[in-house]
């Protein structure tokens, strides 16, 4: 028996809109321009989880990367592939910055860091509602040195 089948029955691709959205999330990180953040984050946004000491929203964000930016002025954020399909979104990405000042108790050892990123995006209206995220902050103890902490302990 044949069925009729309709564009409703198709999964919807992201919108240009929406991978330019998600291109100007991590843009902010290179170029600095914090006024995006208020264009791209719905009132309600949420970051899950929160960093240490980050306040909800966006301007909890805009804090968040004016603070890394300022302790490490060299941060790149490249994104290597984003999928999904429309209000739905994956990113891989990685960090790339020099390790020029104390970072998570970690003194400076001046070394040029790249940390693997992935995140999963909500969007409504091409404006980010949601976004979950895990960094790869275990390379950046292996990068630097400091982990394991008792290697010469043993």
């Amino acid at each position: 028996m044949k069925t009729d089948t309709t564009a409703q029955d198709y999964v919807k691709a992201l919108t240009q809109q929406e991978i330019d959205t998600l291109k100007a999330f991590y843009a902010v990180f290179s170029n600095r321009d914090y006024s995006v953040i208020d264009q791209i984050l719905s009132p309600d946004w949420q970051d899950i989880p929160l960093a240490p000491g980050q306040q909800k929203g966006a301007n909890g964000f805009k804090t968040l990367v004016q603070d890394f930016t300022s302790a490490f002025p060299d941060v790149q954020v490249n994104v290597h592939e984003i999928f999904g399909s429309h209000e739905r979104a994956g990113v891989r990405a990685e960090m790339v910055f020099t390790h020029s000042n104390e970072f998570m108790g970690i003194p400076a050892t001046n070394q040029k860091l790249t940390i693997a990123i992935h995140e999963f995006h909500h969007l409504k209206h091409c404006k980010l509602e949601k976004n979950w995220h895990l960094e790869d902050w275990l390379s950046m103890l292996l990068q630097t040195g400091a982990w394991p902490a008792n290697q010469n302990n043993h």
